[in-house]
């Protein structure tokens, strides 16, 4: 494929507005270099590693009641799906703010 018919197929492209943003700029050669390239990609590999660590899951070990455990493993079957994930469905609705306790 020449450079030319290349250029075209870049031209017929759908861009959506971002894109189009980023090309006009790109046109008009008014983007510059970042003076703290260094300093803030650092800092954006940094803030990526803490997401992806917050992301990940951690073991945890939980006292409860038999007959709470027993209730709640007896919910998770009647919704078909394993009470470990209901518990964490739980607690992720709470931490949300999705679901309210009164303490």
């Amino acid at each position: 494929m020449s450079k030319k018919s290349n250029k075209k197929y870049l031209d017929e492209t759908p861009l959506d507005d971002y894109e189009k943003e980023l090309k006009r700029f790109l046109d008009k050669e008014r983007l510059v270099s970042d003076p703290n390239f260094a300093e803030n990609k650092k800092l954006f590999e940094e803030a990526a590693k803490n997401f992806v660590e917050l992301e990940e899951s951690k073991s945890i070990t939980l006292r409860i009641k038999k007959k709470d455990l027993l209730k709640l493993k007896a919910k998770a079957e009647r919704n078909k799906v394993p009470y470990q994930t209901l518990i964490n469905l739980l607690i992720n609705s709470y931490t949300e703010g999705k679901t309210k306790l009164t303490l």
